[in-house]
Formats: structure tokens, sequence, C-alpha cells
């Protein structure tokens, strides 16, 4: 049980770590008040699932919000970045709207992973100006009687969202304000002196300011008019106040004549100027009689006199020009209508677009909405349609009811269907509009745009199909695998993709790659065509890097888009090179080495990305005269050894070179047959040997030098704090061990002073008499060094029989148990010879040191060298000293 628990645990984990996240959410984040639109308001991004797959167009988005609201969307920054920001269609306010939002944010990716998250935004009151209330905003004129007391004029009103809410008072002031007027801090506006309007002081210009708690301010206009007052007003005479007139009267009629009279000028009544205070264009007065006269064509089915036949007007009678009394009436003229108009219609050629799949009973045109009588009383303005008659149309269209002028859909548009297309879609609906009441006027003139023509009384109704997407656009296969091989260049033919909508009609397809096909090194490795869906390599592909591309192809035309997955499998070639390992070496070997041993245990060990280790095949070009090496195996194995196939003969004359260059061929086709290797891709590898033949030390033998090769090391000592008693140990132990060695030294000091006291003097008897050193010889002593060397050679010297044994790299050599098979040398010195070690520089025993040829140790040691008892020197007799004596190290001749 406890195991079952654990794996579901580890398999909840698992599932965690491949899920798609949200990051930087749940969060809360803060949007001060009146915010513009496309505030930033939160920033967050989205960590893609373990799939990689991409987030869905249109994700990130707003789900639900609460409360609800429309204040904020989701905006995509870059990639994986995203950020909420406001829309501006809701405004922000702290004071009056909600202060705390929660949005659902929700993501989605391509595979169908989602997550949710919650953001919580939070509004911030921002102190905001005060607001004057009303038409105050805008500035307001204000009117004072002349000659009124000092005092209250006007209340100012304003509004501040903070302080008003909290009872906090507001201040107003006036700003560069004359001495006739105060304002109080309530915005109280007061009058200190009374006004005279002949004085010329008619009018005032106030600025009023008001400023909340926080110093915010606002200002507004006020424009303060002193009103003129008069004694006596003029009277009208004339009773008449309703006026009843036909339309279509002409410019000049004389409709009414209005008197008045003045009683303070009852004497003088041409000084009575009459004028229409209410604007109008259809009627003017004569300003010294009073007459009414029409001033332009009066007609009741047009303009405002359609809606209201009454017109209102407001005669002004004055008894002076300016300061003069007045006095106003009203009067009323009611327009009667005649039948004068014709029915007509603003268009006579309509286009009507249709959708497919609209159902029967659809109203498709009605044209009381565009026809008309502008007779403005029944039955003038009524008017009827006659039965629709066109080409194609019967069954498919009828006017319902009977003569109302709508149009209605009765049959069948099908876009697809063979008899609809055989009609073009197109459908011609004739018709006419009269008048029910006499005289019957009907429409005038027709021009038929579609087909050109013209005629009378005719209403031409055209109606298209338009095509609704019935049908999505679709791939010809669920899902493509398509084969390139790993060798094929740029612009190489893949596959082609093809899509198709049974829409009509057909409109172009476009192709493209959504996804995949994307490298470190290259952004884009296939290209598709747009128009043909052909998928081509935009570089070449290489199995080993990645060995299959998933593609998404998208094709889209003007009204779907449809995806779907290509694969590529990229198919394996032969195109890489075998690599061995070592790619060059050098080699020394013995001149008498044996045929099939391992050449100083030399292998070669060769990789191929696109061979199997069996594949291998091992050949030696240009350079191995005579055949004298080989590999083993030759081939099926990635590890071969160089073996000697042949012996050397250069004593016979068939072999001349002794440093022999080898070309090595590693071929990739072993497991090919010979039909096959003519067809297949074959790489070949090469390898580089040196390899010198060492000679028998009796020969010559030149010798190419190793090159040399220098090893450096870099060594970094990097001190560490808590080993801070290492350096403490040394400096200790280094400060004993130099007390110590100086206590050596002062002792090693003492007993040299004790046993070799310093006193000069010259030798009275010479070690060797005069005479004996000109026939005395010198004894040439060689020293022997012992070196660990391992020897994997042996030979026999020609001169003294003796074996020895070599190194077939260095070429160093060893006599082979010097003791036993070097023969016994006597040695005999002649009386008073010097020692050999004090006479002769020293000589160092091994063979290639000495730089002596054998041809030199044999004059040496032959008959014609003698012992110091002046007898010839046989192998018995010679000196022992020689026996220590190396051969030289041999070098090719040239």
């Amino acid at each position: 049980m406890q195991e079952a628990v654990l794996l579901l645990v580890l398999l909840g984990a698992m599932s965690e770590a491949e899920a798609l996240h949200l990051i930087h959410l749940p969060a809360t984040s803060d949007v001060a008040e009146n915010s513009p639109p496309e505030t930033s308001v939160h920033k967050f991004s989205v960590k893609l699932s373990a799939s990689l797959s991409p987030v869905i167009p249109g994700f990130p988005l707003i789900i639900n919000s609460s409360p609800l609201t429309e204040a904020f969307r989701v905006n995509w920054l870059s990639g994986t970045d995203f950020e909420v920001v406001t829309t501006g269609k809701e405004q922000l306010d702290f004071e009056t709207g909600p202060t705390i939002f929660d949005l659902q944010i929700y993501v989605k990716d391509d595979v169908g992973v989602t997550d949710l998250q919650v953001l919580t935004v939070q509004v911030t009151d921002v102190n905001e100006p005060p607001q004057f209330l009303g038409n105050l905003a805008k500035g307001l004129d204000l009117y004072i009687v002349e000659e009124a007391n000092p005092g209250f004029i006007y209340q100012v009103e304003a509004f501040d969202p903070e302080d008003t809410s909290q009872n906090i008072p507001l201040s107003y002031f006036l700003i560069s304000s004359p001495k006739s007027f105060i304002m109080s801090a309530n915005g109280t506006l007061f009058s200190t002196t009374e006004f005279d309007f002949e004085a010329g002081h008619n009018s005032y210009h106030l600025i009023v300011e008001v400023r909340d708690s926080q110093g915010l301010r606002a200002s507004t206009s006020l424009q303060v008019n002193i009103v003129n007052i008069n004694d006596e007003t003029p009277r009208f005479t004339s009773q008449t106040r309703v006026y009843v007139i036909p339309e279509e009267l002409g410019a000049g009629t004389i409709v009414a004549n209005i008197t008045a009279e003045d009683p303070d000028d009852k004497d003088f009544t041409s000084f009575l100027l009459y004028s229409i205070t209410t604007v109008n264009s259809y009627f003017m007065i004569n300003q010294l009689t009073g007459t009414i006269q029409v001033a332009h064509k009066l007609d009741r089915d047009a303009g405002e006199l359609r809606q209201n036949p009454t017109i209102s007007l407001e005669v002004l009678v004055k008894d002076r020009p300016f300061r003069g009394q007045e006095n106003r009436m009203q009067i009323t003229f009611m327009v009667e209508d005649i039948n004068d108009n014709p029915a007509t219609c603003t268009k006579f050629t309509f286009s009507i677009k249709v959708p497919e799949r609209a159902a029967k009973g659809t109203l498709l045109l009605d044209l009381n909405t565009v026809c008309f009588d502008d007779d403005s009383e029944a039955p003038n303005s009524q008017f009827n349609f006659t039965t629709p008659s066109g080409m194609e149309s019967s069954g498919r269209f009828l006017q319902v009811p009977a003569g109302s002028g709508k149009i209605v859909l009765i049959g069948d548009l099908d876009y697809e269907n063979p008899s609809n297309l055989a009609a073009g879609n197109k459908y011609t609906v004739t018709i006419q509009v009269q008048d029910v009441a006499p005289p019957y006027y009907k429409s005038k003139y027709h021009f038929d745009l579609f087909h050109e023509t013209s005629s009378l009384n005719n209403i031409c109704i055209y109606v298209l199909t338009s095509p609704e997407n019935e049908f999505p656009l679709v791939f010809d296969l669920p899902s493509y695998v398509f084969n390139v091989s790993e060798i094929s260049p740029a612009r190489t033919r893949v596959g082609q993709v093809q899509a198709s909508d049974k829409d009509f009609p057909q409109s172009s397809i476009v192709y493209s790659i959504s996804t995949g096909g994307a490298s470190l090194q290259y952004p884009n490795i296939f290209w598709i065509n747009p128009k043909t869906g052909e998928l081509q390599l935009v570089t070449k592909v290489d199995y080993e890097t990645t060995p299959i591309y998933i593609l998404r192809i998208q094709a889209t035309n003007s009204e779907d888009t449809s995806s779907v997955t290509v694969t590529v499998n990229i198919l394996e070639e032969n195109d890489e090179k075998p690599i061995c390992i070592p790619n060059s070496y050098f080699l020394a070997i013995p001149v008498d080495l044996k045929v099939g041993t391992n050449i100083q245990n030399f292998k070669l060990t060769c990789t191929d990305r696109d061979s199997s280790p069996r594949s291998f095949r091992y050949s030696i070009g240009p350079g191995n005269v005579n055949s004298h090496f080989t590999f083993s195996p030759n081939a099926g194995s990635n590890v071969t050894c160089l073996l000697l196939a042949n012996p050397f003969d250069y004593t016979g004359g068939l072999d001349k070179i002794w440093d022999y260059k080898l070309l090595v061929y590693i071929t990739d086709d072993n497991l090919l047959s010979g039909r096959k290797k003519a067809e297949a891709l074959v790489e070949t590898g090469t390898v580089t040997l040196i390899i010198s033949v060492i000679p028998h030390p009796t020969t010559i033998v030149t010798t190419t030098p190793r090159p040399k090769i220098t090893y450096q090391i870099l060594r970094k000592n990097v001190y560490s704090s808590s080993g801070w008693y290492v350096p403490f140990v040394i400096t200790l132990g280094s400060v004993l061990l130099l007390g110590l060695l100086v206590s050596l030294i002062v002792l090693l000091a003492k007993a040299i002073h004790r046993h070799c006291p310093c006193k000069t003097g010259k030798h009275k008897k010479p070690l060797v008499k005069k005479g004996e050193m000109k026939t005395t010889k010198r004894e040439v002593v060689v020293e022997t060094i012992q070196m660990s060397t391992v020897f994997d050679g042996e030979a026999i010297d020609p001169v003294t029989g003796a074996k020895y044994e070599f190194n077939s790299k260095t070429g160093s050599r060893k006599w082979k148990d010097p003791l036993t098979q070097m023969p016994k040398w006597k040695e005999s010195r002649p009386q008073g010879a010097v020692s050999a070690e004090g006479t002769g520089p020293p000589r160092s025993t091994n063979l290639e040191g000495d730089g002596l040829s054998g041809k030199a140790q044999a004059e040496d040691a032959g008959p014609g060298s003698r012992n110091w008892d002046s007898k010839p020197a046989t192998p018995k007799n010679r000196n022992p000293a020689l026996t220590g004596r190396s051969s030289p190290k041999p070098h090719p001749e040239k």
C-alpha cells in the first residue's frame, strides 16, 4: 500500500513538471483609477509543457471576472510573455465602481494541456480635481436688471469625488474680479453696487476658481449682463391670432396684417417698428406696416412642414429702435396639404446579396423603406405595388402580402445546386409602384444598371446569392509522411500536400509552415511553395543530427484555415568517413623481426557514425614496397593489428628502403556485395604510418630522429580557506628541514677540516718517468652504465659472436649474459702504466652513445691489435674492459 501511494506521488510530481504553467500567477496588482486604455496592469509568462507544444493563438485570455467587467484584456508581448492591460471600455472609478477585480486567466496549448490562475487587480484612489456642475462647467451667462439693489446674484456649486464624499468643504475664489462683485468662501456671488445700463457697463466677465483640500483647482467663467428696462409697452390692435393658408403659395403673397399702438406715442404710430422674433424661412414682415408676406414657397410635403404644418411666430413691436419699449404677440399659420406629388422611390435598382442557406420566408427587401409619396396626408400619401415578374425568379421570390412591396424568399438558393449554377446564382425581379388616390401617379423613369436598359415605371431587383462556408477546408490525407535522403542538396523536393474546399466559388489556398523544421544552426530547414504546397529543402540535412522532423503545415483560404502534421524521415546515407585512432604514428622495428609479429603491439581503432564496426575493410596504399606489412584482421572489425607479412631482405638486394611511409585506407564497404559496391556510397578514411627498419649493429644506418614532443602540464593551485593548516605545516617543516641541513653542513665542514688539513707542497717524485711517457700507450677505459630498458629483440655480434639484446623502438642494446657469453681477455699492463681511470675520457657502454662503428671495433679487436705485452690480442687475452663496450646505433645508409 505504501509503495502504491509513493508511486502516485511520483507520478503527480512528474505530471507537474511536464504540465503547462502560468508563471507569476496567481498575483495581486494595483491600477490607478481613470487609467487610460492599454495601461499595463500585470506581466506574466507561460512555461510550456514537456512536449513544447505552442500556446493556441488567442490564449491566454480572461474567461471570467468577479465582478463582471470588460475593463481588462491580455496582450501578447513576445515569445511566451504576456501582460494584462486596461481596455478603456469601462471607466475605473474608485469612488463609484468596484475597487477589486478577480480575473481568471486561462491558457491552452496545441495538445490540450491547460492552466487556470487568478489575478487580483486593486483599483487605487487618485485625487481628482473638483468639477463645476451642469452648464457652469462650460461657462454661464448671468443677467441683472439695472438699478437692482446690491446683494445675492448667484450660488456657484462644484463637486469633488474625494472631499464631497468626506463632507470636506470646497473653497471658492474670484480671480481678477472687479470691485462691483465679491464671492464668499462657499461660492455665493454678491453685487456691491447698483448697475446702470446707460452708463456703458452692460456686462462683466468673472473668473471663478474652486480648490479642494489637496490644492487641486478648477475654474470657469461667469458673464454678468446688465438688462435694460423700459416704462410703457406698445399694445397690439389686430385680433386675429390663427391663419389657415394652402401650400404652394408663391413668394410675396400677403397672408396677414399686424397692427399695434404705443400708449406713450399715441400720436406717432409711424415710429412703431415690427419684427418677427421667431427664426423662420417662410414669412417676412414689413418693418413699418406690419404686413406679413410669404418669403419662400410653402411645401407642405417637405421639411419641417411635413411633420408639423403649424408655424408659430412671435411678432415684436417697439416704440423706438434703441431703449424703446416693446410688446410681443404670438400668431399661428396652419398650412393645408394638396395632392401634388406622385408615388416615387429613392432607388429603382437594387442589388441584394442573400446567403445561400437563407431560410424560406426570409424577407429580402421591403420597398416601403425606399418608396414614398411626398404628400403629407392620406389618401394622397398612400401607394401600392404591382405583381413582381422576372426571368428565373418564378418559384423563388414572391410579394407577401400582395401589393405590400415586401419581397420574400420562397425557393432554394443553394449555391452548389446545378440549376442555380446554370442561372449563375443571379436573379432579376421587376415591379412597379403606383399611387392609390387620383390621379394615380406612377414612377416615371427607371434605368436598369445591370442590363444597361431603361424603362418606365419599373423597379428592378437584382438578387445575388452569397456563398457560405458550408464545407471545411481539409487536406486529402490526415497526415503525411515523406522520406528524403540526408545527402539531398538544397531545393530538393520532399513531397507535396494538398487541401481542398467543396464550397463554390473556389478560392485560392495558401500553404505555410506554422511550426517545426528548425535547428540550432538553421531557423528554417524546409520551405513550402505557398501556391502548390510542394515541400522543399532549404539546406542539407543530417541523419546523425536529427533523423526525424515533424512539421505543422497550415492551409488558408479566404474563409477557413486547416493544418496537418507532416513527418519527414531523414534516410541515412553513408556520408561519414571512418575515423581511426591514432591518425598517424611512428614505428621502429628490427630488420630481423619475425613474420606474423604484431609490430610494437600497434592497434588501429576505427569508428564511423553511419556504418557498422563490421563494415570496415583495411588496405595499404603506396609505400608498402614488397608487401612487408599487413593488417589482421583486414576486414570485419573496427580494431586491427599491424603485422609483418614478409621478412626483409637487404643482404640479397631485394629491399633497399629503410624508412616506410604507409598510407592506410579504411573503407566501410565490407558488408556490401560486388553489385551493391558499385551502386552504394562508400567512404574511405586514411591513416599515415611511418615505419623505420633498424638494421644489425654492424650496419651503419642513419636514422631519422623522432620528432620531439613537449608536454606542458598546467597545474593550478587553488587555496581553500578551510585548509589553513596546510601552509602552516609546510612552513614549520621547511624551517625544521633548513635547520637540519645547516647543522649537517657544519658537521661536514668540521670533518673535512679534521681529515684533510690544508698543506701545500710539490711532488718530489713524478708519477711517470719522462722516458716512459713517450712509449706508453693510452688505454681506453669504457664506463658501463646500466639502464632499465626493455629489450624486445635479440641478435649475434658478427665480430665477437656474442649475443646481444636490443630495443626496437629506441635502438638501445646490451650484451646477453656478458660473463658467460664473452671470452676472457687477458689483462696485461706494462709497469708504470698510467691507470685508465685517470688518463682516458670515459666512454659509455651504450651501443648508440660512443659513435664508433662496428668496423672500428673490429680494428681494435682484430689481429692488428696487441696487448701491453706486445702480443697479438686474441679473444682470450683481450682487455676485459672492452666487454662492456656496446655497438653504435645503426644508421641507414644513404
